[in-house]
């Protein structure tokens, strides 16, 4: 199993005596961004593997001081994770992270089967080559997975799986109605698997749609994504079992 990491602190190194050096808006501009996406995987990984449990009430120094990173990019990330509904922002009262519902789930479900389907055969269609090199690494990954029983590194393949599935698919509307399932469909997985779910044979279906992608064959990657999204149904319906 994967340790749990230290919170990544960002500093600035100082030289004694060094003239400051004025950078171009463009370059400012970058800082932000980096530690805005910093501050947005950190405190979704603390959501999807439940270390933030639904229902917790946060607030954003409190997510600074989890995550060693300052206000105003903590402020970015969490306008992102609540129009990803994992976090809710209570007017004059603070934030909270997102309860779950199984009902939503399943509504969830019918939409990220028609979109990931379209989103996973562009992916085989339009993947470059170092792309497709990449799924393959990522079969292997969560082969990986599946033979050690590694929830922890199972999630972090299906992360990057995920992320690239969206690059190499092109689409940027496809991309805007994805990003708004996948943290959901993570943290119930997490929540509910060691009741409900076989990891071995979910990290073996991703096996199956990364190596179909990075093979380019989009037929393939339409029917292993179909079976993937099948035992993810059954496994969502049998937690109310």
């Amino acid at each position: 199993m994967a340790t749990r990491r230290a919170p990544l602190r960002t500093t600035v190194p100082r030289t004694r005596g060094a003239t400051k050096v004025i950078r171009p808006a463009e370059q400012l501009a970058e800082v932000p961004t980096k530690l805005t996406d910093l501050a947005y995987q950190q405190i979704e990984d603390a959501i999807v593997t439940l270390r933030l449990p639904p229902g917790t009430a946060v607030s954003e120094q409190s997510l600074s001081d989890m995550t060693g990173i300052g206000r105003t990019p903590i402020r970015e990330a969490v306008q992102r994770l609540a129009r990803e509904h994992l976090i809710v922002v209570l007017p004059q009262r603070g934030l909270l992270v997102s309860e779950m519902d199984l009902s939503k789930q399943l509504k969830l479900l019918e939409t990220r089967r028609e979109v990931e389907r379209l989103v996973c055969r562009s992916a085989a269609k339009r993947a470059t080559d170092e792309e497709k090199r990449h799924f393959v690494r990522l079969a292997d990954d969560f082969l990986a997975a599946a033979r050690n029983h590694d929830d922890r590194a199972f999630m972090n393949s299906d992360r990057e799986f995920n992320a690239l599935c969206l690059a190499a698919a092109r689409n940027e509307f496809a991309e805007g109605a994805m990003s708004l399932v996948h943290g959901l469909s993570r943290r119930f997985w997490y929540l509910h698997y060691k009741q409900s779910a076989d990891l071995p044979e979910t990290a073996r279906l991703h096996a199956a749609v990364a190596s179909a992608i990075g093979a380019g064959d989009v037929a393939g990657a339409g029917k292993a994504l179909d079976a993937l999204l099948d035992n993810i149904e059954t496994f969502a319906r049998s937690t109310v079992l």
